[in-house]
């Protein structure tokens, strides 16, 4: 394990292909990252550097076509779930005020015959990119395979069996999200590119973005920028994954911040992988996260409606 200012790095391989040594040491550096500050790097994740530069390219050739071409990938009703949600429509729950971003979002595609697939829209195909929606489709398989195997070494820190979450992962409500970050032409108002925020979900993953601003909040309130090195992917605990083990992993405040004004011309992408479950998995915390120093912080709700108690929160959904 390496370690960048309070954020370590840690090798997937090691857990995958490793020796039984290598393994745990995997698993005790991943739990103590996501106990101490919610982040962790990741080399040898398995996800092709190719496949990442090929969706990348798509997306910024997606995100530079005219604004009446992009609106009609806009689908009301999905809570932008699927397709593109423009500027400004989702917000930090704290915040009334949109994100200087604009994204499209690309969710599970059920192959086998689990009646799940009833529950999830279909995703949404970009006429003038044919290839855009199966490079996506590849990336999204590539970061789910990645995210089950750190959600297997969680559970295994978490005292539990390897296969724990495996049920109700499979066809699992995940997200994977191509976020483009404008050029600033004029004095934000008062928001940055992404407010102060957590994630919703259990697991973020999350590939280098084209430009810097991600910025976590330690423990002593002062912000700290993280920073890819080269091959590497970001990994943070979400709020699904911090109820359901009662605060003992920590879903981290981070942000993107603004570059310097000199710097306002740069646009900025971004592609994270919001690893969610089933909308049916209970998220009652685990009984071994509670004790007599930790008592029960949450009552018992479903991933799916916290999932859909959040999205009215950010803005993707009226009520």
């Amino acid at each position: 394990m390496s370690q960048t200012p309070n954020i370590p790095t840690v090798d997937l391989s090691h857990y995958s292909n490793g020796t039984p040594e290598q393994k745990q040491a995997f698993i005790a550096a991943l739990g103590e990252a996501f106990v101490n500050t919610g982040f962790v790097k990741v080399k040898n994740h398995g996800i092709a550097d190719s496949l990442i530069t090929d969706f990348y390219k798509a997306v910024e050739a997606f995100f530079a076509l005219p604004s009446e071409v992009k609106y009609r990938y806009e689908i009301e009703g999905l809570g932008g779930q699927r397709g593109y949600t423009s500027i400004g429509k989702e917000h930090a729950k704290h915040s009334n005020v949109g994100d200087l971003k604009e994204f499209w979002q690309i969710g599970q595609t059920v192959t086998d015959n689990d009646p799940i697939k009833t529950q999830y829209p279909d995703n949404v195909a970009v006429a003038e990119q044919p290839q855009f929606l199966e490079t996506g489709n590849q990336l999204y398989q590539s970061f789910e395979k990645a995210g089950n195997q750190l959600m297997k070494a969680i559970a295994l820190y978490l005292g539990l069996p390897e296969n724990h979450f495996d049920a109700d992962l499979h066809n699992g409500n995940s997200i994977l999200r191509a976020i483009h970050y404008p050029p600033i032409t004029s004095d934000p108002k008062t928001a940055i590119r992404a407010e102060q925020h957590e994630d919703i979900n259990m697991i973020t993953l999350l590939v280098g973005a084209s430009a810097d601003g991600l910025q976590l909040l330690t423990k002593a309130n002062e912000w700290l920028p993280i920073v890819a090195g080269p091959g590497e992917i970001v990994v943070n605990v979400g709020d699904m994954l911090q109820r359901y083990t009662n605060n003992v992993l920590k879903s981290t405040t981070h942000r993107v911040v603004n570059p310097p004004r000199e710097r306002w011309h740069e646009p900025r992408l971004s592609i994270p992988f919001f690893l969610h479950p089933r909308s049916n998995m209970s998220l009652a915390v685990l009984d071994s996260c509670v004790t007599d120093e930790n008592p029960q912080h949450y009552n018992e709700i479903t991933a799916g409606e916290y999932l859909y108690e959040r999205l009215v929160e950010i803005g993707l959904i009226k009520k």
